[in-house]
């Protein structure tokens, strides 16, 4: 069945708001949008009674597989190819959903490696004082997508104002072996500068399930004067999240057990 013109309106609103302005030529049922700041397009249609979103960025696709409703495979209408579509049941949802989408694509391997070998290709790297400003350049790079991809607020506490968060590497940049492993999202959290500081020094770390964990050096008293208990998280752990998570608390929780 064509789209109605109330459901046209709504999905375009979608596209636009949320950041994919540039409308293309309809495919069939699903209309089509580019974003100028993200490196991925969409395809949304409506399917009595739900919304379908496809996105052709797999990074994306991959993420949002963990949280959000897919649409079957097989199931009509297809999306095109070379795009994997989810669905949700309201325009707010879609919304988010759309908005998302743009996030996790600014974000998401290889983006940031990408604009960080732009901005790096022609500096030079024989000194220790240029292989530094290279660092410097990585670690701005890696402090957008972190704020990209956690919403610009902690992945534990939600604090939103940027001057009190911190890039935190997961994996240190000195035991990275490549740039991309460097500026891998999912080998980062978005933390506030005393939970920044706790989990470089190896005093916390996280499970998979996102629990915070304890060295037993970290004194209960400089825990409860510095607000950091047992009842804190991380908001969500996607999958790829999980070995640099377990690389932390092999090498990097001080007084782990052996």
């Amino acid at each position: 069945m064509p789209l109605s013109p109330i459901e046209r309106i709504r999905l375009d609103k979608a596209a636009v708001d949320e950041g994919f302005g540039l409308k293309r030529s309809d495919e069939g049922d699903w209309l089509a949008y580019d974003s100028l700041g993200a490196p991925a397009s969409i395809r949304l249609t409506f399917s009595e009674p739900k919304y379908l979103v496809a996105v052709n960025h797999w990074g994306a696709a991959s993420d949002l597989s963990e949280r959000w409703q897919k649409w079957p495979d097989g199931e009509e209408p297809r999306p095109p190819a070379g795009f994997t579509a989810f669905v949700v049941s309201d325009t707010t949802p879609l919304h988010y959903l759309v908005r998302e989408i743009r996030r996790l694509a600014r974000s998401l391997p290889i983006e940031p490696l990408r604009i960080f070998e732009a901005q790096t290709r022609n500096l030079p790297r024989t000194t220790e004082a240029e292989r530094l400003v290279i660092q410097r350049v990585g670690q701005d790079v890696f402090r957008e997508a972190l704020l990209s991809y956690w919403e610009g607020r902690c992945a534990v506490t939600g604090v939103a104002e940027p001057r009190l968060l911190r890039a935190s590497h997961i994996k240190p940049w000195a035991k990275c072996e490549t740039d991309a492993e460097r500026l891998d999202v999912y080998n980062g959290l978005l933390l506030t500068a005393h939970l920044d500081a706790a989990f470089d020094a190896g005093l916390i770390s996280f499970a998979d399930d996102g629990a915070i964990l304890f060295s037993p050096q970290f004194a209960e008293q400089d825990r409860s004067t510095l607000g950091i208990h047992d009842h804190l998280a991380l908001r969500r752990v996607a999958g790829k999240h999980l070995p640099n998570l377990a690389w932390h608390r092999t090498f990097l929780l001080e007084g782990r057990s052996a």
